[in-house]
């Protein structure tokens, strides 16, 4: 990150020469309207038709010739729609804005299906994220934009278009302030993949309190679905322990990081997360006691999540105060520095 940490606070109006549309595709108007909102600019006109067979199509209603077009949909499967029909949904939708004459398409996926399966970890598996790319790139899709994607380097990779990886520590960097003290503090990755992204939130939170963060590691490895492993490395005693990773599924990596922490000597635990996508059984694993609080954004809510312990201790941020920032840096041209992951 640069010295300088963006704030969602500095948020503010998009202005530009250019003609531009704002979609938010249905089970993502919410989000799109709360973008809108921060960039003056209200969402434009479409129609998405279902037919009995199971099969739609989507529309715009408003003009869209010669205009720089953004499409927000977040492809997390449910509460009605599945990831596979959100993600042929926007692609389908993509494909009318360029035969309508947009200028430039750029597609804002919060959370972009199939970014978990990034490499072949057995022989002949899919490399599905290269896939979803080959898709977005074949209907003329200009840009992709996602938040907190789970190896941007892989996600990088796997795109020919222009893609952009944005990262949610900004977003937490507020939550956190307003839930620490001036006890030591320490951030902890819940696997040695996730390290880049804990040492991008340690360095944004020191650059904004002053004062030295720690580190600490916990050990991660999955065979057969079963996740085993105890290496534990970092000092933690004392100290109140901010656990980050791309997402909760089903809870258990970071109940395993909260007990390894607690068990040599932190003192709090707090979970920072980009996508709270709840699985079943995270209601039971994330209500274990060494978790104290769960800092997630909205781009998924928490729609599986009943209502009871995990709920009373899970805190949303707003994402949409990040994403219109980028979506007005890119519509002005201008660089997207502090917003990335590096």
């Amino acid at each position: 990150m640069e010295n300088k940490i963006w704030s969602p606070a500095a948020a503010g109006p998009v202005a530009s020469h250019r003609l531009l549309r704002l979609f938010a595709l249905n089970g993502t108007d919410e989000l799109g309207r709360e973008i809108g909102n921060i960039l003056g600019h209200s969402l434009s006109a479409h129609e998405e038709r279902g037919f009995e067979d199971g099969e739609h199509k989507a529309r715009p209603l408003d003009p869209v010739g010669g205009a720089d077009v953004y499409v927000i949909h977040s492809l997390h499967g449910g509460p009605e729609q599945s990831a596979n029909d959100k993600l042929c949904r926007l692609l389908f939708f993509i494909g009318a804005l360029k035969d309508a004459g947009a200028r430039r398409v750029t597609a804002v996926a919060p959370y972009l299906c199939y970014s978990r399966k990034d490499r072949r970890t057995k022989v002949n598996d899919p490399v599905t994220t290269r896939y979803v790319a080959a898709l977005f790139e074949a209907i003329g899709c200009d840009a992709v934009v996602t938040l907190e994607v789970h190896n941007e380097t892989a996600f990088e990779n796997a795109f020919r278009c222009r893609a952009v990886a944005l990262t949610a520590a900004p977003l937490m960097i507020d939550r956190i302030k307003a839930t620490v003290g001036s006890e030591p503090l320490c951030v902890i990755s819940p696997d040695l993949g996730g390290g880049k992204r804990a040492d991008l939130l340690r360095e944004a939170l020191e650059a904004v309190l002053g004062r030295p963060i720690g580190k600490a590691f916990a050990e991660k490895r999955r065979s057969g679905g079963v996740v085993s492993g105890d290496l534990f490395v970092g000092d933690v005693d004392g100290a109140t322990c901010i656990i980050v990773d791309d997402l909760i599924s089903t809870g258990g990596t970071l109940a395993r990081a909260a007990r390894a922490a607690r068990a040599r000597g932190a003192r709090g635990v707090v979970a920072c997360v980009a996508h709270g996508l709840f699985m079943p059984g995270a209601e039971t694993a994330l209500a274990d006691p060494a978790i104290d609080r769960i800092i997630a954004t909205d781009v998924v809510p928490p729609f599986r999540l009943p209502a009871g312990p995990v709920r009373d201790k899970l805190d949303i941020v707003p994402a949409a105060p990040l994403l219109a920032e980028a979506i007005r840096r890119l519509h002005e041209d201008k660089a997207l520095g502090d917003l990335l992951v590096f």
